[in-house]
This record gives structure tokens, sequence and C-alpha cells, in this order.
């Protein structure tokens, strides 16, 4: 390849990075690039999750089927481990006679000449990113992969490393906001709530102690506990009101939707993808409880069901919509849920269904996946 060709796919490479706003997307779009510019037959870029095993594992050069019967994500052993803990390049003439090489599934493709750079920030080990099978003339013994190639690998390493620091930070900047906000108004809560109630209380006391002996008395007092019973009310519904998202406000529940979708896409391994078919805006009390109902569903598919991926649709029905949170993950018996005390959430997103006019049905069962689906009517 002439300089001048490489340096150019090299720019188209990096510009079809900066065009996706997905973490998955850039990586993949990293993995296909580097496959496609050292001329390999199969790239991969795994990022390791805290259980010795992969957070997120993107491949080319293997087919869907392939991948199926491939089995789990591979364990951090072997050359990966040591991309990862020693964070130092990999060029292997043919990996199977590394002496630490350990393996692999019996439809696994067959790696001879290898070619692994790890992706790092700050000094982090955020990941490796490696190629193999060149496709070339290898001399016996040699590694087709050469040194050129070793330096435009690290180049997209740098990417794949940005990428993924950019999606970390995203998601620390939302989680700081989220409880920023959250401790703020629970602190008002408190302030407001409290003051009322305890005011509610001495009043309350007052007319006790005056029922018997000035009667008159004790019924001022009585309706002052009513109008302070009152205002603690009031004030509640307003921190209630206030804890609506603002991204209902701002941008409608399809918008809300989107982005939730969006932010969990890049924060997990999971793949997490949204479709909306028709739907148009809704009451607030609706779309408030669809959210809610959403966020408590995916929730449960990506941090209790191990799942790899999640469908969020929303479609229009009459007047009104039904949301539907489907994942892959490892389901659960309803009954048995509800029989051992742990609703997942499931009374309270019924609560909501039920408190806008809608119903919400689970259907799931161990190793099958879950599908949550709730219909509210227009207004």
């Amino acid at each position: 390849m002439a300089p001048r060709t490489g340096l150019a796919a090299v720019s188209a490479a990096l510009l079809a990075m900066n065009r996706h706003l997905q973490v998955r997307d850039v990586l993949q779009t990293i993995v296909a690039s580097a496959r496609q510019l050292l001329d390999a037959e199969y790239a991969a870029l795994g990022v390791p999750d805290d259980h010795g095993g992969f957070a997120q594992f993107v491949v080319d050069g293997v087919s869907d089927a392939q991948w199926r019967a491939i089995g789990p994500l591979p364990r951090q052993h072997g050359i990966l481990a040591a991309m990862l803990h020693e964070g130092t390049p990999q060029r292997l003439a043919d990996v199977r006679d590394d002496p630490r090489f350990e393996g692999w599934p019996a439809s696994h493709p067959q790696l001879a000449d290898f070619l692994g750079m790890p992706i790092s920030a700050d000094g982090e080990i955020l990941g490796a990113l490696f190629l193999a099978n060149k496709r070339c003339a290898k001399p016996s013994g040699e590694c087709g992969f050469t040194e050129d190639d070793e330096e435009l690998l690290y180049v997209l390493a740098e990417h794949a490393a940005i990428a993924l620091t950019n999606a970390r930070l995203y998601e620390r900047s939302r989680e700081l906001t989220i409880a920023g906000e959250r401790a703020r108004i629970a602190h008002e809560l408190h302030d407001a709530v409290s003051q009322k109630l305890f005011s509610l209380r001495l009043t309350a006391q007052a007319a006790t102690a005056l029922v018997d002996r000035d009667p008159a008395r004790a019924k001022t007092e009585l309706h002052e506990v009513a109008r302070l019973a009152a205002e603690a009310s009031d004030e509640l519904r307003a921190a209630v009101v206030e804890l609506r998202p603002a991204a209902l406000d701002d941008d409608g529940l399809v918008a809300a939707l989107r982005s939730q979708a969006q932010v969990l896409d890049r924060a997990h391994a999971a793949r997490v993808t949204f479709v909306c078919e028709g739907v148009r805006a809704l009451p607030s009390a609706q779309e408030e409880a669809l959210l809610r109902v959403a966020q408590e569903a995916l929730h449960n598919a990506l941090r209790h069901a191990s799942a790899s991926s999640v469908e969020v649709t929303l479609t229009r029905r009459g007047t009104g919509a039904v949301l539907r949170v489907a994942d892959d993950g490892a389901g659960f018996d309803p009954s048995v849920v509800r029989r051992a005390g742990r609703h997942l959430g499931l009374v309270s997103m019924r609560d909501r269904a039920s408190g806008v006019g809608g119903r919400m049905t689970v259907d799931s069962a161990p190793g099958k996946g879950t599908a949550i689906e709730m219909e509210v009517p227009g207004g």
C-alpha cells in the first residue's frame, strides 16, 4: 500500500468514527477499519470487566452464525491477558506456538500470525485491539504483520481510547447530575415538610390538652392542624412535580426514551435499542408512568438478567400507546419471584400502570428472557 493511499484510508476511517455517537458503533468502526487497512482476516476489540471477562467484545471477519457457534465471550487469559495486564503490544508469527496460548472453542476460527495492541489512557488499560491472519505471503516462521502495521494499529488504538474515555466521562457526568439533583430536592423536601410536620405535632398536642377544659379553643387548634396538614400535602405534591424528569418537559417521551437507550447502550455491554412507531404526545401523567416503567425494566434487564440485547419499542394503539421492553437475559418465573418476596420492581410498575388507567403484563421464564408490556390510554 502506497503511503498516500494508506494515509487517505486512515483519514477516511477516523472520519467515519467521528460520525458515530454511540461508543459501540465507534468501536465497531475501529475494528472494521483495522482489519481493512492492515489486510487481516480477523479483528477484534475487547473491553474488560472487573470479573475476569469482557464488558464489550467487538469482532469483524466473523459471521453471525460463526459468532453464535463460538459460544460465550472469551475470558481474560493467554495473549489477551498479557495485553491487558502488561500493557505491551504483541506481534507473533503463530499465536498457537506461544507458551501463553490456552486454546479456543471448537468453532473458533484458526488464527496464526497475530498483532495485538493494548488500548490505554493515562496509564490505565481500557482494552485491547488485535488482528490475526495477515493476507500476504509469509516466509516460514515469520509474522506477516510488520512494524508499520504495528504503528498504524497504535493510532487506531489511541482513537479507541478516546471513544472509551468519552463514553465513561459522559456516564459519570450524567450520574453526578442526577445524584446532585436528587440531593438538592431531598434537602429542600426535608426542610419544608419537616417544619410543617413539627408545627403540626405541636398544634395537635395543644388541641389534645385543651379538648376537655376549653373545647372552643381546642376546635380552633384542630382547624390549625387541618391547615398545616394541607400545607404539608401541598409541599409534598410540589416536590413530586419537581421530581418529574426534566427530559419529559423539555423533549417529550419519545426523545426521553431514545436518549435513555443511547446512554445505556454506551454504558453497558448489552445492545440497547429503541424504536418508536407513530406515537404522538400523551398526557403528562401517562408519559411519566411509561418512562418510569421503562427505566425500571431496563434496570432489571441490565443489572439482574445479564441480557446481551434489550429492545425498547413504543407503539401507537388507538389514542394511547404500548411500551414493550424485551430482553434475551436469564428470565425468571414470575410466580416464584412473588412467593419469594422479590418483586424486581414489578409491583411499583403495575401500580404506575393502573394509576394512569393502563395495564401491564410480564412474559418471562427461566432461560427465555423477559418481555414487559404496558399499555396506557390517550387523553
